[in-house]
């Protein structure tokens, strides 16, 4: 499955955004999907993931609350909506599919999109 995030940008403090993840291949229904960022000088860190069919969601502590995650299988799409951004938020932003399961802290995943750029000022 290729992967490809977009819906990045600039937006101040307490701001939203929504990225969105396109995914190409029939068995994207059947994957579980997640959200990944890293910051400057910073590790990959785990942020969201959705189980196949969006039943489950998982957060990373910092995000809960203010991001959510969904998908729509019909158009092979995931999304990551983020609300109250803080500066802490800047990063860019991955998306990431996993065969078996879904994306998580202590696994790589299968699958990595290209990377969007979030930047939230002060």
């Amino acid at each position: 499955v290729q992967l490809q995030a977009y819906g990045g940008g600039l937006v101040q403090a307490g701001g939203s955004l929504r990225l969105s993840c396109a995914a190409s291949g029939r068995t994207f229904s059947t994957y579980g999907m997640g959200w990944f960022r890293q910051a400057p000088g910073k590790e990959r860190e785990f942020v969201a993931a959705i189980t196949w069919n969006g039943g489950s969601t998982y957060y990373t502590d910092s995000v809960k609350g203010r991001f959510t995650i969904s998908r729509d299988n019909a158009k092979n799409m995931v999304y990551l909506q983020m609300s109250t951004l803080k500066p802490e938020d800047t990063a860019v932003y991955y998306c990431a599919a996993q065969r078996v399961g879904v994306p998580s802290p202590y696994l790589r995943p299968d699958y990595w999109g290209q990377g969007t750029q979030v930047t939230v000022s002060s």
